[in-house]
């Protein structure tokens, strides 16, 4: 016991390289939850329904489905710094398309750029995960992973502020009268040309200035001198580690509750704008919802960390998968204030999901499989694409029998908890 505890989570000689590679968990979080209010932004200054702006999480969460499957076979074939280059390189290219996509004020280049923009988060997050547990000692890899990743929500939170206070407050397509009715409907087409113009230059300039941040990562880990992957590591092909994967029914489980997680955690956080303006709530006061969400989640992270020491993972998955499904209900039932503070408390049970299913579905394969099922998880963020404009649609019905089309448009995070909770418990009782 006393031998493991000398060795050192992350070692002197991997040090800068580490921090660099970890600084990068950051950098994709702070583009995920940047995204996230963007579809109330588009919707109201591109004049488009719920379910059309709701494309900018297609755009988004299928770049992750498109190149994560991709990314994993190009650095089995090469190196994981290649790989972290090249997403990159597609990061930058996908944020700075967003001048152009602003001058010419086409939705469908804006989406475009998200799509090009997550090639390059995919990339990323298939290679930095397995690059940070190869930086050192086997027995210190969780904890050196743990460390790495608790600057991805610091990235978000970032994220969030600055969608905030710099985007959504900013937007004069958001402006109310004193009755709270936004004004921006009522006026003629060449006023409300200039709004769209200087809108669209309020949600650019942020991707613009993140762009060229991404290439000075870039160029900094070109020149950072990295640890090299072992000459003598072989893999066998590709195609039966899937054979393997495809037959392995609690890692296939997995990746459906993880592509159901995923959708139901972008639903809660994209559309508490949309339930908040519902409630009278502008788009820059509803955001703020968003940052208690995410402060409740980090919280609420640590002490389920801590619960883990006591209580068996598989069962804490089932619990909080269920608490997910008395909030949400509420969320559905009530109508007012007191629904808007359940969906924002749901963030304390969604937590533990991600990594928690990540972990049980990988659990028991081997170094080999284990690198394309985490690409087959990283993939499965797909539900993030397709189920928010489900959602959308619903939302831009004004009333589905005794609810709002708001409300009743939280029944899809529900369906998606049930399977969690479902997974949970065939992980106790089925794949034990």
């Amino acid at each position: 016991m006393s031998n493991t505890q000398k060795i050192p989570v992350v070692s002197k000689e991997v040090l800068l390289p580490f921090i660099i590679i970890t600084s990068l968990f950051a950098l994709w979080g702070f583009a995920n939850d940047i995204t996230n209010p963007m579809v109330a932004a588009f919707g109201a200054v591109m004049e488009i329904s719920t379910a059309k702006a709701a494309l900018v999480q297609l755009a988004f969460y299928g770049g992750y489905a498109t190149m994560a499957i991709p990314a994993a076979l190009f650095v089995r074939k090469y190196s994981y710094k290649q790989g972290i280059l090249l997403g990159l390189t597609l990061y930058s290219i996908g944020a700075l398309l967003f001048y152009p996509a602003a001058e010419f004020e086409i939705f469908g280049f804006f989406l475009g750029s998200l799509y090009i923009l997550t090639f390059g988060l995919a990339f990323l997050e298939t290679t930095a995960n397995p690059f940070i547990l190869s930086m050192g000692d086997p027995r210190t890899a969780t904890q050196r992973l743990n460390l790495a990743q608790a600057f991805n929500p610091i990235g978000s939170l970032f994220g969030m502020f600055v969608a905030s206070k710099f985007i959504l407050v900013a937007l004069d397509s958001d402006v109310r009268d004193e009755a709270g009715e936004i004004i921006f409907g009522t006026l003629d087409e060449a006023q409300k040309a200039v709004i769209r113009t200087h809108d669209l230059g309020i949600i650019r300039n942020p991707y613009v200035i993140l762009g060229f941040v991404v290439i000075a990562m870039l160029v900094l880990i070109a020149f950072t001198k990295m640890p090299k992957r072992a000459d003598n590591v072989s893999y066998s092909s590709a195609a039966d580690s899937f054979k393997r994967l495809f037959a392995n029914g609690k890692y296939k489980e997995g990746v459906l509750a993880q592509m159901f997680y995923v959708a139901a955690q972008i639903m809660c956080w994209t559309f508490i704008i949309q339930y908040a303006g519902n409630l009278g709530i502008s788009k820059a006061t509803a955001q703020n919802y968003n940052i208690v969400a995410m402060g409740i989640f980090l919280s609420s992270r640590f002490v389920s960390t801590i619960l883990m020491k006591y209580v068996n993972a598989k069962k804490l998955l089932m619990f909080f998968a269920l608490g997910a499904m008395v909030t949400i209900a509420g969320v559905i039932l009530i109508e007012g204030v007191l629904g808007l503070y359940l969906l924002v408390a749901t963030s304390a049970f969604m937590s533990l999901m991600f990594p928690t299913i990540y972990g049980i579905a990988l659990n028991g394969l081997s170094e080999e499989d284990s690198a394309l099922g985490a690409a087959g998880l990283v993939m499965a963020i797909v539900g993030g694409a397709l189920m928010p404009i489900l959602q959308g649609l619903l939302i831009d019905m004004d009333h589905i029998g005794p609810f709002t089309g708001v409300n009743f448009s939280f029944i899809l995070p529900f369906i998606c908890f049930c399977f969690i909770a479902l997974y949970g418990y065939r992980t106790l009782k089925v794949y034990k």
